[in-house]
């Protein structure tokens, strides 16, 4: 198989969702992604309810990656890791700023073992400034970007995303910046610190609120559905079976949903002839798109949107998105038999590269799965030594 990362080998000390999803986008690029947890595993297994062997998010968050244990509070924990940093290309954390300087283990000794070491951080609030040190969960940092502060509906309390969108926004810009190192390594042959901060990531996502905030100089404030732009129609429709969601961004699309509509004769209208004037009416807009959807069921109103080219998607629940025959058709989702979770959906990797491959899915491993494979195979240690290891709690 031709895959891109196929020569790259990462240690990934990822936790939870941001380092988790980073390694895993590289896994599914080929690369040997090696897992390595303490001896009682990393806090997301430790989220598996009682009697479940793993949890979902766990599964897709590491699979195509080998799962190896490492005490790294020993001398020869910290010795084993030296070892294969020696051999590794990438090393992966995300631990809070300066855990892994305590551990005798950070950058700076790293690199100094191995010259060429892309050493990855991602963190809250990133590894200097004031804020550095504040404890940095998806939600906190939600509340400290200003996301949850434009998110609810008017006159009701700041309201979290319903997904971890920081976590991910900073897992996603965690593997954009270790590729760019990696690229810059393949011109001077030297490796750097990478790091990512949650906060930062972020910030892009703030667009639409901050060019409110200059043109108006008003802070935005939360406005539910409705946006907060001069778009109309925008937001959340009834349907007879649900909701559908519809953002227009141009006059054609406004004309288009009169035609689906029946209502040709409101093309002329004053009051709805450009987005401002329909902005300014955004009631008897709605009201009239409203009445339109709630004529017809999800799949309906998908059905004439895509005659009629209308931006129009269905409000969808997870076991809706799961079974999604697009996702599935392009390979996006797919089904698997998991040793600890039967016959589920999970997804391969967003990115496409045309000409090269996708890793297959393996299954997430357990803790401690491939340690003999590693420690034994890749570094070359004897059985008696495996031995001493486990019995001194070294792995």
């Amino acid at each position: 198989m031709s895959m891109p990362l196929s020569d790259i080998t990462v240690l990934d000390f990822g936790q939870i969702f941001q380092g988790s999803y980073a390694t895993v986008l590289m896994a599914k690029a080929g690369a040997n992604v090696i897992k390595i947890e303490p001896p009682r595993g990393e806090p997301l297994r430790h989220r598996t309810p009682p009697g479940a062997k793993t949890t979902m998010s766990f599964a897709m968050l590491n699979a195509n990656k080998r799962a190896i244990t490492l005490n790294l509070k020993t001398e020869r924990g910290r010795a084993l890791l030296f070892d294969m940093v020696r051999r590794a290309d990438v090393l992966l954390e995300n631990f809070g700023p300066g855990a892994m300087d305590r551990l005798g283990v950070g950058y700076e000794v790293l690199r100094a073992i191995n010259p060429r070491l892309i050493y990855a951080s991602g963190t809250g609030y990133g590894l200097s400034g004031p804020s550095r040190d504040n404890l940095a969960m998806d939600m906190t940092v939600q509340a400290a970007s200003g996301i949850m502060s434009i998110t609810g509906f008017a006159g009701g309390p700041p309201v979290r995303a319903g997904v971890t969108v920081a976590d991910f926004m900073g897992g996603t810009h965690l593997y954009g910046g270790i590729l760019t190192a990696l690229h810059e390594r393949h011109r001077s042959g030297k490796g750097c610190l990478v790091e990512i901060a949650m906060q930062e990531a972020v910030y892009y996502t703030l667009a639409g609120s901050l060019e409110q905030y200059n043109r108006t100089g008003k802070v935005p404030g939360r406005t539910g559905n409705e946006g907060t732009g001069a778009i109309a129609p925008f937001g959340v429709y009834p349907a007879k079976d649900g909701f559908v969601a519809i953002h227009t961004g141009t006059e054609g699309h406004w004309h288009n949903i009169l035609d689906a509509a029946g209502k040709p004769e409101l093309k002329q209208d004053p009051r709805y002839r450009t987005m401002h004037d329909r902005s300014a009416h955004a009631e008897e807009v709605n009201a009239i798109v409203g009445a339109w959807t709630g004529s017809l069921t999800k799949d309906e109103a998908v059905a004439q949107a895509q005659k009629h080219r209308i931006p129009l998607a269905p409000v969808r629940d997870v076991t809706e998105v799961m079974r999604d025959e697009h996702m599935h058709g392009r390979g996006m989702l797919e089904w698997i038999d998991h040793p600890d979770l039967g016959h589920v959906v999970m997804p391969t990797t967003p990115l496409r590269l045309h000409g090269q491959d996708v890793a297959p899915t393996r299954p997430s491993p357990r803790i401690g799965q491939h340690n003999d494979e590693v420690y034994g195979g890749w570094l070359g240690l004897s059985q008696a030594e495996l031995d001493s290891l486990r019995n001194d709690g070294v792995i």
